[in-house]
């Protein structure tokens, strides 16, 4: 009877070392690091599966083909769960059949580890909404399968490395939120359809072939970027979403963009210049050219837009009537034209415009034919001075 129960003990002594012990050494010893590293924020239990007596294929967020961890998913993945705190360890360097490496929002702190560039099978890396800092490790050029880079919402300094632009296979990069600075690279990736840097730090031009046609999304905005896009844009016929938006480029908005399929035109607060000549009529819902230098006649084409922002620029003449049909039919919801030189607006004091739909003529070199609210920042001064209206010609 003894026997037969030493007999079972070593059985079940030996299926225990057979179940557990599964996992590659390595790796085994790599994500006992990472855990040694973090800590679940108040409220998040997390690493409470993580048992390194148990199998660590089953613990929360570890997944394994064979004896390798193939993906790792740090944190509770529901919206608005805390998240975790500490630092990302270099033993994740360590995990060389990740294809997949994400951190949840939380409160990581320190710079992203230089061995992840021995991730040579990496896919999706996305390390979001944390307190990531210091610079983006150069060597992460190396991960040639890399498709999607997303270190959006954090602190992280410096430059973007040209060996990030130069990586084949990306499909998405999303930075903005950070404080990087300085140029950025060319974009050799042919897959490439979002790119978003927008609320950094970025300056100066972008080269007419720095971003590949694949392109469905460019988000810039926030940044300091400079000189002309004219040669740019009309390459990126692709694009259905479209901000650059508060920087400083120049020179004239290529008409091509406003025959896009966006929903959205964001330019506004930059330095361009010239007239705005449309080809077609805009079905954008949205084009938002504000604050800029833009002079001319306000085309009517543009009328079919239902929220129109053409306001501190330097348009003259009269307000096609086609935007009065349009605007008392309700089918224009805003229509901001404040801060111009524009001379008339074919309407007068018994139109009655839809409570819906916004107007505001302030401060043209026009009296103003019926009184509507405009935005606090348009000032109080309804009729721009004569002298002003003498000088500018457009």
């Amino acid at each position: 009877m003894m026997k037969e129960l030493w007999i079972i003990l070593l059985f079940l002594v030996h299926w225990h070392l057979i179940c557990f012990a599964i996992l590659d050494p390595v790796d085994f010893l790599a994500l006992q690091s990472v855990r040694k590293s973090l800590e679940d924020m108040p409220g998040s239990n997390y690493f409470s599966s993580w048992d390194f007596t148990s199998d660590p294929c089953n613990f929360a967020g570890v997944y394994c083909e064979g004896e390798k961890v193939v993906a790792l998913n740090l944190g509770d993945p529901r919206a608005g769960a805390p998240g975790l705190s500490g630092r990302l360890h270099p033993s994740i360097g360590k995990l060389t059949a990740l294809t997949e490496f994400t951190v949840v929002p939380g409160r990581i702190m320190g710079a992203l580890p230089e061995s992840l560039s021995e991730l040579k099978n990496l896919r999706f890396l996305a390390v979001s909404r944390n307190f990531i800092s210091h610079e983006i490790p150069a060597s992460l050029g190396e991960l040639r399968r890399l498709r999607t880079l997303d270190l959006s919402y954090n602190q992280i300094t410096g430059g973007l490395p040209p060996a990030i632009g130069s990586l084949p296979a990306l499909t998405n990069v999303i930075l903005c939120h950070n404080h990087l600075s300085g140029s950025i690279p060319s974009f050799g990736s042919q897959t490439l359809t979002r790119l978003d840097l927008k609320h950094n730090e970025f300056s100066g031009p972008i080269g007419p072939d720095s971003l590949p046609n694949s392109l469905q999304y460019l988000s810039l905005s926030w940044n300091r970027f400079s000189g002309p896009v004219d040669r740019l844009l009309p390459r990126l016929n692709r694009l259905n979403y479209l901000d650059l938006s508060l920087n400083q480029f120049t020179g004239p908005i290529p008409g091509c963009v406003f025959r896009f399929p966006i929903t959205n035109l964001q330019l506004e607060r930059n330095q361009f210049s010239g007239p705005v000549e449309l080809e077609s009529q805009v079905a954008i819902q949205t084009v938002d050219l504000s604050h800029n230098m833009l002079y001319g006649q306000v085309s009517p084409l543009f009328a079919t837009v239902q929220n129109l922002y053409l306001n501190n620029n330097r348009f003259t003449g009269s307000v096609p009537t086609t935007f009065v049909d349009r605007l008392t039919a309700g089918n224009i919801r805003l229509l901001y034209l404040q801060h111009n030189f524009l001379t008339e607006m074919p309407m007068n004091a018994r139109t009655e415009i839809p409570l819906s739909s916004l107007l505001c003529l302030q401060y043209n070199c026009m009296v103003l034919p019926v009184q509507t609210p405009c935005p606090i920042n348009a000032g109080t001064q309804k009729t721009r001075p004569t002298s002003q209206c003498m000088e500018w010609k457009g």
